[in-house]
């Protein structure tokens, strides 16, 4: 059964990070920016202050976004609360940003270990399991997540259940192994160390199967055309204006 996170008209265009040419990535103007432009599916990233508290940040360390220095996980929300990303805007929580948006649709990538309970019980006292997926590079640390929740909630494959389903789909098997594996959808770069990972035949054997394959970081226009022309069921970019251009022209914008 299609889970509630994925009930949309046409592919799911996903705001990388949210939407900031000056770097203010996985901030709340970012986020704000996205959805002005009409963007219901937002994909962020989150870690865990020392103090438990789950934040929306990429990296482990502060030192490249922030006038801040060391891990996230080094220092309490209070020590957080006091950094800015490029010098003006705060770290948001992952609480806050669902209540602020409570019709948002979240592809969460949980970033770390430290994260997986402190980030299931926020999605618990949310009630917001229809409305996020569950993404990291692990598969073990997401289906650590996926076990902690009290509801079904998506969720996307990590690097290794991709290889998997990649190899065993042309013998039909990909349903199979998206199953037993708690998959909903693959997230997949283009090419992957040079080799293609995206082809018309590895999409239609995904859709085939009811696993839609959602491409990322796609920035440039045609690129965008040409993979929708192929069947992806999402794009995720750091080029929000120019993927929301490309889906109204498309007419899967906007959205009621």
């Amino acid at each position: 059964m299609v889970k509630p996170y994925f009930a949309a008209d046409g592919p799911l265009a996903l705001s990388h990070r949210g939407f900031s040419r000056d770097g203010c990535e996985n901030t709340l103007v970012a986020m704000e920016a996205a959805i002005d432009l009409g963007f219901r599916y937002l994909e962020l990233d989150v870690r865990t202050t020392r103090d438990g508290v789950v934040v929306v940040f990429h990296d482990e360390r502060l030192d490249r976004v922030t006038d801040g220095t060391g891990r996230v996980a080094d220092h309490t929300f209070a020590e957080l609360d006091a950094v800015r990303v490029r010098g003006r805007e705060r770290i948001p929580t992952l609480a806050e940003v669902l209540e602020r948006w409570p019709h948002a649709r979240l592809n969460i990538d949980v970033k770390d270990d430290f994260s997986v309970q402190p980030f299931a019980e926020v999605i618990e006292a949310a009630g917001a399991h229809d409305r996020v997926l569950v993404a990291s590079f692990s598969d073990r640390r997401r289906l650590r997540v996926l076990k902690r929740l009290s509801r079904p909630t998506a969720s996307s494959a990590g690097m290794a259940v991709n290889a998997v389903i990649k190899v065993l789909s042309p013998l039909g098997l990909a349903q199979w192994v998206a199953r037993l594996t708690r998959v909903d959808c693959l997230q997949v770069p283009r090419r992957y160390r040079g080799l293609p990972v995206v082809t018309r035949a590895f999409v239609a054997r995904c859709r085939a199967a009811g696993i839609p394959v959602h491409v990322w970081t796609i920035n440039d226009r045609s690129e965008m055309e040409e993979l929708l022309d192929l069947g992806a069921g999402g794009l995720v970019s750091d080029r929000a204006d120019v993927l929301a251009g490309v889906m109204r022209r498309r007419g899967y914008w906007p959205h009621s």
